[in-house]
């Protein structure tokens, strides 16, 4: 059984990089959440969103 390693999930991270190009949703602190594309991101989790939408929530 032959394994592609493009899209094997090891390591948290792994599964962001799969997620690259592709858009996503963060959910952030206060309520807040962002809708956008995945250009980058770092060992950190700084990342890097395009076409990003933002809703606040009360």
């Amino acid at each position: 059984m032959q394994t592609n390693t493009a899209t094997t999930v090891e390591e948290p991270l792994d599964l962001v990089r799969l997620s690259l190009d592709e858009r996503i949703y963060v959910k952030l602190r206060g309520d807040r959440e962002l809708h956008g594309k995945l250009h980058a991101f770092d060992q950190h989790l700084n990342m890097v969103l395009g076409e990003v939408e933002e809703t606040i929530s009360e």
